[in-house]
């Protein structure tokens, strides 16, 4: 079998944004900024859980700038009509400040998942940043998901976005990650071999009840049911644009090397699945700000070394794609100024006042499409 490709796997982002007042507050507008724009002309714009919530969604895109320029133009659509609705769009994963009002959207299918999981899907009034990037088949897609598991803790850590929790610091760069990581069928899973392996294990959890559908499959990285993708959802929404296309880029970079071990019939890596979930927790607990589990030796090493051996798995993969200059720029950005958690803490430290926070990450969300 081969991997070769014309040209690089075309990648797509889904945004969840956070709909809050001008005091910071979140507020139930999801249906009203839903409502408010044009589907036919701009990116997809979907209701969440939550009204507090809205999801946009990018084109297919194969170009890191044309990428960012779609991330952008989404927020954009989102912004306005939120404007017109008398709230503000945020790329702000958890609410910062206490006590939302948690309304959840009007559609049968949430309804049932708020009966059925109780505070469980109370407490999911999270935003994150999904990643679908282009497979061939189903049969790639499971090899994809077998091998990609190891790195994307990385991920998790770079995306970090999430230290506050309704008024409390929460000693998490990604409690985000955390309050996903509760939910039966998230976070690593075992490899499954093949698609008929894939198909059985996820029959098996809906028939449990873990899922009441395939959207519940909450996995890391899962196939994507309506698009010839896999989703990779392990990250913070960003507020920094430009650290939503490094992840973007980067998960594209892996899926293309898990794709070509695949086609080279090399193994998955050996990893248990509670070492793994442990990888995650500390990518969320620490961020870019503490040591890293390193993806292969699995010793504890600094963000750097950590980046380093996923440089040397992925480098030819970004090569290819004519990535590599834009992702190594763009973690030497991160680590020069913070990823999202260490901008938050630093507003806090320097005001005092969390309706601050909210406020910087409102601004900076409206610069990026402004």
């Amino acid at each position: 079998m081969s991997s070769e490709r014309a040209e690089a796997r075309k990648v797509g982002v889904e945004e969840e944004l956070m709909l809050v007042d001008e005091a910071g507050q979140v507020t139930a507008v999801g249906r009203s900024a839903v409502l408010a724009q044009d589907t036919e002309e701009e990116p997809g714009v979907e209701p969440e859980l939550f009204l507090q919530q809205v999801e946009t969604a990018t084109s297919p895109c194969t170009r890191a700038d044309e990428l960012a320029a779609e991330i952008c133009r989404g927020r954009r659509v989102v912004g306005e009509a939120a404007a017109a609705a008398g709230a503000r769009a945020v790329a702000m994963p958890t609410p910062v400040l206490p006590d939302p009002e948690e309304r959840v959207t009007p559609k049968s299918r949430y309804q049932r998942i708020h009966d059925e999981y109780g505070e469980l899907a109370r407490q999911a009034l999270v935003c994150a940043m999904h990643v679908h990037v282009e497979v061939d088949g189903d049969d790639e897609a499971v090899g994809v998901v077998d091998r990609v598991r190891p790195w994307l803790p990385m991920l998790v850590a770079l995306s970090a976005n999430s230290p506050f929790w309704r008024g409390t610091d929460t000693g998490h760069a990604s409690w985000r990650s955390h309050l996903w990581g509760r939910w039966p069928t998230a976070g690593p899973a075992e490899p499954y071999g093949d698609p008929a392996g894939y198909r059985a294990a996820t029959e098996r959890l809906m028939e449990w009840g873990a899922a009441i559908d395939a959207g519940m499959l909450y996995f890391d990285i899962r196939l994507a049911e309506r698009f010839p993708t896999v989703e990779i959802r392990v990250a913070d929404v960003c507020t920094d644009p430009e650290d939503a296309v490094l992840v973007a880029l980067l998960s594209r970079a892996l899926v293309q090397t898990a794709a070509d071990e695949w086609h080279a019939d090399e193994p998955p890596p050996a990893w248990r699945t509670d070492l793994l979930r442990a990888a995650g927790w500390r990518a969320s607990r620490h961020g870019i700000a503490g040591s890293l589990v390193h993806p292969v030796t699995g010793a504890l090493v600094p963000v750097r070394e950590a980046f380093d051996a996923l440089l040397a798995h992925a480098g030819p993969a970004l090569e290819r794609a004519g990535d590599a200059d834009r992702v190594r720029d763009g973690f030497e950005r991160l680590l020069a100024r913070g990823n999202g958690a260490v901008r938050q803490r630093a507003v806090h430290e320097a005001t005092g006042d969390l309706a601050r926070v909210v406020a910087d990450l409102a601004e900076r969300t409206e610069r990026s499409w402004a």
